[in-house]
């Protein structure tokens, strides 16, 4: 995610951390070689050049307007995430407070420290990594946790520890139904964010608007050639990087949970959980991330 403390105009002209020009340069480039082309036929050819009527571009750029509007999902894939990932730190931190009635302390150090694995492995399974792998630092050694399904089996196995403190008396029922309120709350989370990473956007509608986009950044410079000449380029540009920037944007923002410049900090997010788990278990806490080029990762 990009954080910036204080943008003025001149970096936000400019700047490129974030921008999605380095995906469209190109094919802005071609789109605005191939107006060059058509106002050169027209100004020394004009008998080859066939003047094309401003009038239907103005409606097929209104239809594509409210085409693109509806990109605005994939910005609220996005807002979504980031509130499944806010909850988790409720719950996370709802739970460290009410399983302080645990005397225990091994046995509730064992608890908290699952919630970390669980935080951990649901941020690597996003990702299409390997889920146990990133979780087990945080696993007691004899903790039989399925590959299957890591974060389920994590939160199965903290629910049955739980259920055995109320049998043996350790916690009260009322307890033990908190407890139980809170796993539920983190699988709830899971779900949403799978939820999110295995549903894309329907297939039909995100071809039919890139194929209109491309048929409108390719059109327009028929229409513009003989009433703007050599401005018509400029202003191809300024329209195909609007149009393809904005399509560039929802294609990043459809899957919030990768390593792009734009997506969720999740990195930041599961430390932020470690340094609450550590700290109420009383142990050294790690520092917090930091933006690196003015990216939190």
């Amino acid at each position: 995610m990009i954080v910036h403390a204080h943008t003025d105009l001149l970096r936000m002209l400019f700047t490129l951390r974030g921008s999605v020009v380095k995906r469209i340069a190109v094919r802005c480039l071609m789109v605005t070689l191939l107006a060059a082309l058509i106002v050169l036929v027209e100004r020394h050819y004009p008998a080859f050049f066939y003047p094309v009527s401003a009038t239907p571009f103005t409606l097929l750029g209104l239809s594509l307007s409210i085409f693109m509007s509806f990109r605005t999902a994939c910005y609220d894939r996005w807002w979504e995430g980031r509130k499944a990932w806010g909850r988790m730190i409720i719950e996370v931190r709802s739970f460290v407070r009410e399983s302080a009635v645990i005397d225990d302390s091994t046995q509730r150090a064992r608890l908290l420290r699952s919630l970390c694995a669980f935080a951990h492995g649901l941020n690597a399974r996003l990702r299409n990594e390997d889920d146990l792998h990133a979780a087990t630092p945080w696993l007691p050694k004899d903790a039989d946790i399925s590959a299957h399904n890591v974060c389920d089996g994590i939160l199965r196995d903290l629910g049955e520890r739980c259920s055995r403190l109320a049998s043996e008396g350790r916690i009260s029922e009322f307890r033990y139904m908190t407890l139980e309120q809170r796993l539920v709350g983190l699988s709830e989370v899971q779900a949403t964010c799978e939820r999110i990473k295995g549903t894309p956007l329907p297939f039909p509608y995100t071809l039919l608007l890139h194929r209109t986009i491309y048929i409108f950044c390719l059109l327009l410079p028929f229409a513009l050639a003989e009433p703007l000449g050599w401005l018509a380029p400029l202003f191809t540009t300024i329209v195909s990087y609007t149009f393809l920037g904005l399509d560039a944007i929802g294609n990043e923002l459809e899957d919030p949970f990768g390593r792009d410049e734009n997506d969720l900090p999740t990195d930041s997010l599961v430390r932020l959980l470690e340094r609450d788990v550590l700290s109420a278990l009383g142990e050294p806490l790690p520092p917090l991330l930091e933006p690196v080029e003015h990216v939190l990762s």
